[in-house]
C-alpha cells in the first residue's frame, strides 16, 4: 500500500495551509484509485499527517543542537520513509514559512532523494503565488526529490464565497493527478517484475510485437 506524508507548516488553528494540504492528500488518493496514464491503477493509500506547528520548539533545538527529540524523529522517518510526500506552507512577506525551511533544514541532504512530492502554500493575496517556484521548489531542487510540475497556490479569497473555487479545485485535482503519475513512476516504489519470462527468445519477442 501507498503512504503519503502530509505535511503543514500552517501556524493557525484549523489552518487554510492544512486544509489545502488534506485537500491535495485527498485528490492524489482518489487519482491513485483510478487508472492512470498507464491504463494501471494505483491502490489503496494510506495518509499520515505531519504538523509543524507543535514540533516548533523541537525544531529549534534540532537546529541549534542537531539532535531530534523523540516526536521530531517520528515525525521526519514519517517523511523520509513515505512512498510520496505532500508539503504545504503559509506564506510571509514573499517568502515562505521559517518553520517549514527549518524542518527542511534538519533532514539529511540525502533524505528525500528521487522522492515523488506535490508542493503548496497559502497566501493572504495571490501576490504572493510565486513564492512555491522561487522560495520552494529550489529547495527540494537542491534535495534531489522528484518534484511534480504542478504546485498549488491558495489565497484567502479561494476559500470564501466570492472566490472561484472552481480554479482551486481545478488546480488541486490537476496537482493530485500528477502525484499519482509520479508515484507510479516513482524509483522509490517497488516496481512490478518484468512480465516476460526469462527464457523468452527471440522469436516468442517479435511474435509478441504482432510479426
Amino acid at each position: 500500500m501507498t503512504t503519503i506524508a502530509v505535511v503543514s507548516a500552517g501556524l493557525s488553528e484549523p489552518s487554510s495551509t492544512r486544509l489545502l494540504a488534506d485537500r491535495l492528500a485527498e485528490a492524489t488518493v482518489a487519482s491513485l484509485a483510478t487508472p492512470g496514464r498507464d491504463g494501471q491503477s494505483g491502490g489503496a493509500a494510506t495518509v499520515l499527517h505531519v504538523d509543524l506547528r507543535p514540533l516548533a520548539h523541537e525544531i529549534t533545538d534540532a537546529m541549534l543542537t542537531r539532535f531530534a527529540a523523540p516526536a521530531l524523529s517520528a515525525a521526519m522517518a514519517a517523511v523520509v520513509e513515505a512512498d510520496a510526500v505532500v508539503f504545504v506552507t503559509p506564506v510571509f512577506t514573499a517568502g515562505v514559512s521559517g518553520l517549514a525551511k527549518s524542518f527542511l533544514d534538519v533532514l539529511d541532504k540525502d533524505a528525500l532523494a528521487d522522492m515523488p512530492v506535490l508542493l503548496g502554500a497559502t497566501g493572504g493575496t495571490a501576490r504572493h503565488s510565486l513564492a512555491i517556484e522561487h522560495g520552494l521548489r529550489p529547495v527540494f531542487a537542491y534535495l534531489r526529490a522528484a518534484v511534480v510540475p504542478t504546485g498549488v497556490f491558495a489565497a484567502t479569497d479561494d476559500w470564501g464565497s466570492a472566490g472561484d473555487s472552481a480554479a482551486l479545485d481545478g488546480r488541486i485535482r490537476r496537482a493530485g493527478d500528477d502525484l499519482a503519475w509520479a508515484i507510479r513512476a516513482s524509483r522509490r516504489t517497488p516496481q512490478e517484475a518484468d512480465a516476460l519470462p526469462a527464457t523468452a527468445d527471440f522469436a516468442s519477442l517479435l511474435g509478441g510485437l504482432g510479426h
